[in-house]
């Protein structure tokens, strides 16, 4: 499957367009990480747990993008954006999503 930020794929022609997909995860951040994170916050420096939050919540996204393109017969998706957002009444939930155009190329 290509996956690609731009409206086409150079060298391909999109011989069919197959609507917008989506990619959704929500995922809790446990107090243990919490906890590290709030460390990091009062001694400085780079968030080890919630960096790693985040790659597996967009990568999960991702591969949700793409298993729904390819039911809907894409082989490519145009356009993918990416948000983040924080959930929950404390902040302590991660949204990703992920979103694109579903398209066939040759």
């Amino acid at each position: 499957m290509i996956v690609t930020t731009t409206p086409s794929v150079e060298g391909k022609k999109i011989t069919a367009y197959k609507g917008v997909v989506f990619g959704e995860v929500i995922s809790g951040v446990d107090f243990i990480k919490d906890f590290a994170a709030g460390l990091t916050n009062f001694f400085g420096g780079r968030s080890g747990s919630y960096e790693g939050e985040l790659i597996d919540a967009r990568n999960q996204a991702m591969q949700e993008l793409e298993r729904r393109a390819g039911a809907l017969g894409a082989n490519a998706i145009v356009g993918v954006d990416i948000d983040y957002e924080v959930l929950g009444q404390a902040g302590n939930m991660l949204m990703v999503t992920a979103s694109g155009t579903a398209v066939v190329v040759e």
